[in-house]
């Protein structure tokens, strides 16, 4: 497996207090932003080991200092089909919370989701954001945190904890299990 290489992670910037500060990405041709709490770095687009029989919006898994952190492609979750990589295409590395089934414990995990491009750190006042729409969006009501208004055009705020969901991506993996199993 190929290691990372750790692009500028000046974007990624300090947060206080009270501060709403978001990454802005873009995936197509519609803009994200993820909460920089989230944020561990962002890297280049490099290599990944492909893991067999995982859904399609797993890629692969890269090498992060010695750690294995499975990489997700957020187009493809999305249910738009898988990113075509370019020259900006890069992996932006988030940390969620996940518990551990024997014991609840509530613990990070690292997992990293291809972009299209990173933009900018945005701060976003709690009273630029709008709440999710029931409908009319173009991925899952759940997947949406909010939409911040930024010069006035909106940006869908990302909620990583539903979107990148260790749970429903396991039972995922285990339809399509399931799925090849029945045509052997």
């Amino acid at each position: 497996m190929k290691q990372a290489n750790t692009m500028d992670s000046s974007l990624v910037g300090e947060v206080s207090g009270d501060q709403h500060q978001y990454l802005n990405f873009q995936i197509g041709k519609e803009m994200f932003a993820v909460g920089i709490l989230h944020i561990r770095e962002i890297i280049e687009y490099g290599s990944l080991t492909t893991v067999p029989m995982m859904p399609g919006f797993v890629r692969g898994v890269i090498n992060l200092r010695g750690s294995v952190v499975p990489v997700i492609d957020l187009s493809s979750r999305f249910g738009r089909g898988e990113s075509v990589i370019n020259r900006r295409s890069c992996i932006v590395i988030l940390e969620i919370d996940s518990a551990h089934a024997a014991n609840d414990e509530e613990s990070l995990q690292e997992i990293g989701v291809i972009v299209d491009s990173v933009s900018e750190v945005l701060e976003i006042p709690p009273a630029e954001i709008e709440p999710a729409p029931s409908f009319g969006a173009r991925i899952r009501p759940d997947f949406i945190a909010g939409m911040g208004k930024v010069q006035g055009r909106f940006v869908i705020l990302l909620d990583v904890q539903h979107v990148l969901d260790i749970g429903e991506m396991a039972e995922l993996a285990s339809v399509v299990d399931g799925l090849v199993d029945d045509d052997s």
